[in-house]
Parts: C-alpha cells; sequence; structure tokens
C-alpha cells in the first residue's frame, strides 16, 4: 500500500529533529498500528514509488530513503528487486549485469535499440526515476446479495418474495455505479446439503428489478432446484446500459429492457438453443442456417422510399419439407435418326419466371443425304422424368395435389460427397392445375420427393 505523505503537518521539521528522523518515526507508529491489528508490516519511504517499494523490501524497517539519493540507494540492490520481465532478465544475465547500478550505467539509446520500450523503462527506473503517478487501485467490483433463510423453502411464490427484496438492494447498488446487470448469476443453497448453481444472460443490460424476477420466475418455472432452498445469491455482472435516444421523425427504438425479457421468455420456453436471429453459412442446401445473438438494428432517422423494379416472386420455406407422391412418365427420347448420328447442339432460350434467360429445349439437327433433319425435345425429358402429377402425404401439414401444368428443371445439388450424411438432389419449379407455385425436389439417394418450397 503507497501513501503520500507530501504535506503532511507531522513532517514539518523541528528546531531538534531533522526530516528523515520525522520521516522514521512516523514509519515506527505506522508499523505499529498495523502490528496492533494483527497484521505484520514494513515501511519504506523514499521519493518515488519504486523507491519506497524496495526500501520496504528490506530486513531493517522503517527504512527512510533521502529526497534525491534514490539512485544511490538503488545502485548496490541485485537487479532483481526492480522485478524485469524474464527476457529482458535473461537477456541482462548474458551481458554480465547483475546489480542496478550497472544497468543505469549503461547508455540509454543502446538499452533502448536493443530491448525495446521495456528495456527503456527499467533504464529509467534504474536510475531513480518513476513517471508512474500515485493512483487509487480501485478494488475490483463484486455486487452479490443474499441471505440464509430461517426455514427452507419448496414453493416459488415465497422465494420470488425474499428475491425481490435482494434484487433491489442489488439494483440500488449497480444503480450508484451508474451500472447495469447484462447476466445474473443465481447459487441456491439446497436442504440439507447442495448447491445448485446457475446464470440468467440479458440480451441487453438492464436495471429493471420486475424485469430480473420475471427471468428468474422463468428461470426456476423451467428447471426447477432438486431440493428445498435454505439460501440464495444473486451475483451481477455489470455493464453500461444502453441509451434509447428519442427521434422526432422516424419511430420509436425497442426497449432494451422489454426486448431482452421478451428474448429471456422465449429461450425458456423453446430452449436457449433455439432463439436467436438466423444467418446464412457456407453451403448449397437451401435449408442451412446459423443463429446469432438477436441484437434489434436501430430504426431509420427518415422514411426511406421503397426500392422501384421489376416485381420477383418470394419463396417460402417449408421446414422440415413436406413428404410428396409423384407421379412420373418417362423422358421423350431423341429422334432415332439423331440418336444414330453425332448431331450439334443448339439451346433455345427464353425468359423464366425469375427475370432470367433459361434454356426452354434443345433443337436437334443434322444434314445427310441431301436432306436436313430437325427435331426439338424439351430439355428437361433429355435427362430427367416427366412429372406429371404431385400429392402430399396422408398427414402433412400441408395439402398439395394437382397435375403439374409446367414444370421447369432439374437443378442438380451435390453436396457434402466426402461426409457420412451427403446430399444429392433434383429440384424442380412446378405450377399445378389448381395455380400454385411449388419448389420440390427429389433426393437421388433415396429416391424420395420433398416440396421446399411454395412461391407466394
Amino acid at each position: 500500500m503507497y501513501l503520500d505523505l507530501d504535506g503532511l503537518p507531522g513532517l514539518r521539521p523541528k528546531e531538534d529533529v531533522t526530516a528523515e528522523r520525522a520521516e522514521s518515526l512516523l514509519g515506527q507508529r505506522l508499523i505499529a498500528a498495523v502490528e496492533a491489528s494483527g497484521l505484520p508490516a514494513r515501511v519504506g519511504i523514499a521519493g518515488s514509488k519504486l523507491a519506497a517499494r524496495v526500501a520496504a523490501s528490506l530486513p531493517d524497517s522503517p527504512k527512510v530513503v533521502p529526497e534525491g539519493e534514490e539512485a544511490r540507494f538503488l545502485a548496490p540492490l541485485p537487479l532483481d528487486r526492480l522485478a524485469p520481465a524474464i527476457e529482458i532478465g535473461s537477456r541482462l544475465a548474458q551481458w554480465g549485469i547483475g546489480s542496478i547500478g550497472e544497468l543505469a550505467r549503461l547508455p540509454e539509446g543502446e538499452v533502448a535499440s536493443r530491448l525495446g520500450e521495456l528495456g527503456r523503462e527499467l533504464h529509467a527506473t534504474a536510475r531513480g526515476f518513476d513517471p508512474r503517478p500515485l493512483e487509487p487501485r480501485v478494488p475490483a467490483l463484486v455486487l452479490s446479495e443474499g441471505m440464509d433463510l430461517e426455514w427452507p423453502l419448496v414453493t416459488l411464490e415465497p422465494f420470488l418474495f425474499v428475491g425481490h427484496a435482494a434484487l433491489e438492494r442489488l439494483v440500488a447498488r449497480l444503480e450508484s455505479q451508474a451500472l447495469a446487470c447484462t447476466k445474473l448469476e443465481v447459487t441456491l443453497k439446497l436442504d440439507p446439503e447442495g448447491v445448485d448453481a446457475r446464470g440468467i444472460s440479458l440480451a441487453a443490460p438492464t436495471r429493471d428489478v420486475k424485469t430480473l424476477l420475471t427471468l428468474l420466475c422463468l428461470e426456476l418455472e423451467v428447471r426447477p432446484p432438486g431440493a428445498a432452498v435454505a439460501g440464495f445469491s444473486f451475483s451481477a455482472h455489470p455493464d453500461k446500459p444502453r441509451r434509447a435516444q428519442l427521434s422526432l421523425f422516424g419511430p420509436a427504438a425497442l426497449s432494451p429492457d422489454r426486448v431482452a425479457t421478451t428474448i429471456a421468455r422465449l429461450a425458456s420456453m423453446l430452449g436457449a438453443d433455439r432463439v436467436g436471429s438466423p444467418r446464412t453459412v457456407d453451403g448449397h442446401r437451401p435449408e442451412r442456417y446459423a443463429l446469432a445473438s438477436y441484437a434489434p438494428p436501430a430504426p431509420p432517422e427518415v422514411v426511406r422510399a421503397p426500392k422501384r423494379g421489376r416485381g420477383l416472386l418470394a419463396v417460402r420455406a417449408l421446414r422440415p419439407p413436406i413428404a410428396l407422391e409423384v407421379l412420373t412418365a418417362d423422358p421423350v427420347p431423341l429422334p432415332a435418326a439423331a440418336a444414330r448420328t453425332p448431331l450439334p447442339l443448339t439451346v433455345a432460350a427464353g425468359e423464366g419466371r425469375d427475370g432470367r434467360a433459361a434454356a426452354q429445349a434443345v433443337a436437334v439437327s443434322a444434314a445427310g443425304n441431301g436432306e436436313g433433319r430437325r427435331a426439338v425435345v424439351p430439355i428437361s425429358q433429355t435427362r430427367s422424368p416427366r412429372l406429371l402429377s404431385i400429392k402430399s402425404a396422408p398427414g402433412s401439414s400441408l395439402d398439395i395435389h394437382g397435375t403439374v401444368r409446367v414444370a421447369a428443371g432439374p437443378w442438380s445439388l451435390e453436396e457434402g460427397w466426402w461426409s457420412d450424411t451427403p446430399a444429392e438432389r433434383d429440384y424442380w419449379d412446378v405450377e399445378l392445375s389448381d395455380g400454385g407455385l411449388y419448389r420440390i425436389f427429389r433426393d437421388r439417394r433415396g429416391e424420395s420427393w420433398f416440396a421446399d418450397g411454395l412461391y407466394d
């Protein structure tokens, strides 16, 4: 512990007492006061923190270093008194530097060029210079409230009653430090023995006692303790609270406390691993996604005009995919003459539903015996079966049935051939006789059909 003695009235030199003697007497009184409370103590007094710390570590105490004599006091002491870094200490040992005075006599520029900024600071302290100011060290903030109960509690209502008072005291301590709770740790002392510890994470820091009590109630309802509660302790992880800026023109921002309560309620009902914001992941399967922590974006400052352009169809993904019963027919074969003769193929492009060019048919042509032969076969029928009708399996959540009016595809997908669960699929976009538009696929490994999406 460091004390700033500058300006202390008791250190003013008197006629028969020198300043060094007065400081020594003060050190003796400090040692006596500490030993009276049952603790050993040693005191060092100097003009810098470093010299005072080194003086306090010496056996003869109190040790007073006269002002301006810090360098001469440190010079004969071993270099370990400065507590150098391990790398710098080993390097100085290789140079043959064993005392603080030997390090102080080295050129400052040469030491800095070889040992860097840490070496420069160590060289300055060896000469008695300590540029670090005397600043108070703030202890680690521990925010905890709890109590031992007179009798064990087996129901939730009385526990919440006594827990509400503890949460109020905890929030008051947070508010005094201008902080909020971002995670609440709950430790329950069970009867007759045992401890149940759990943590409640919040989406946003809060100081609302009602929000914390609601989250605690939800947590205990989902996972009640295995025995009666004989005591409890609440510990808060502090963080700076969020500030919601009001807007004169745009919509009001979401309340962080209400968002945290809603997300925690959903996590309690559905599971923490099923609540979040979806994110896309690398891969070809449409159903692949990842969950990230939900953080609502800030509302726009002004109302933005909608983008103008050609409207595109939006697909509503069906999760899980709906099993289908699909009636197919064999693809139309190429003409016999075309099958016997190597023919050049040309693709006739047309406009697809999504606005992009889509291949519609393969034009097969050849010249032989002075006569030209030409056959036009739909491209889907040259590589895949023709889709005739579709019907959802019994018990499906969505009733899909009808004959296929138009089918576009297939689009092949292959992924994870090296894994235990590879995917080999063929996708189609189909329009049924009732006007419904669906995205379906065939699993080539299991020869099963599924409806993957519905176009709105």
